[in-house]
């Protein structure tokens, strides 16, 4: 299968730098993005809330709310779901998260970005 000319992978991470329930930043060519890991999986967002448009993260790196279970915007207190970046409470219900395409090769996570 080809690939658009426009789209690049970029290298983030190896696998088990992320622990379960665990979320990271990354900025790649001025694109704010983050992973988060859940169970075996592993999913990619732009790091923009669809209420304001801005940067969701608490203070170092942190997405997700108490449980681990929900992703949650620090300013408004929104909730998305891990796996699909739906908004599921909060001020901009029902929009969801811009996902990214992750890639595993090897044992190390690489993004695809335009």
């Amino acid at each position: 299968m080809s690939k658009p000319s426009s789209t690049e992978q970029h290298f983030l991470c190896p696998l088990q730098e992320l622990a379960q329930q665990q979320s990271r930043a990354f900025e790649i060519d001025g694109q704010a993005l983050f992973i988060v890991r859940e169970g075996e999986r592993w999913f990619a967002y732009r790091n923009r809330c669809p209420h304001q448009g801005i940067k969701l993260d608490w203070d170092n790196e942190q997405f997700l709310d108490y449980d681990g279970e929900l992703i949650q915007c620090a300013t408004h207190g929104a909730l998305f779901r891990l796996d699909t970046g739906h908004c599921v409470a909060g001020p901009c219900a029902g929009s969801k998260l811009e996902a990214l395409k992750l890639l595993e090769q090897q044992g190390q996570l690489f993004v695809e970005l335009n």
